[in-house]
């Protein structure tokens, strides 16, 4: 509690705020209150108040979730590692759903195209038979 009475004493004396001379003056003269030892009221009201911040301090923390920031960055293996599954899993996933996609496509295009509509069904036989011709590995021309 010392230290605590210390630093109140040093924000209260105009000489160690670090200020110019004229301003210490002015200060000097001013009614700030000096009060050399805290009760213990106000001893245990600080601590409150200071437990307060530390605690919402550490739950700001925990949001954040810096320490498992902090960890995965002190072991760049394991961040390669997860980046590399990560791009991986990307990789598969993006290969099969436009492959369903495709398919559905092709199916609903197929179907348009059996029931001959007169501009569009001409225009999709052509689309479907030429993706036909690239998955056999044939060239359209």
């Amino acid at each position: 509690m010392d230290n605590l009475n210390e630093e109140r004493n040093d924000r209260n004396n105009p000489a160690k705020l670090g200020l110019p001379p004229d301003s210490q003056a002015e200060l000097a003269d001013s009614d700030l209150p000096v009060q050399d030892t805290l009760t213990v009221d106000e001893e245990n009201r600080l601590i409150h108040h200071i437990h307060e911040k530390v605690t919402e301090i550490a739950a700001h923390i925990e949001r954040t979730q810096i320490a498992d920031y902090v960890a995965l960055m002190n072991r760049p293996r394991k961040l390669i590692v997860g980046n590399l599954i990560a791009g991986i899993s990307r990789g598969v996933g993006l290969g099969l759903g436009i492959t369903v996609f495709a398919g559905t496509i092709l199916y609903a295009l197929k179907a348009l195209g059996a029931l001959n509509l007169p501009i569009i069904g001409e225009y999709i036989a052509d689309l479907v038979e030429y993706v036909q011709f690239q998955l056999e590995g044939r060239r359209f021309y």
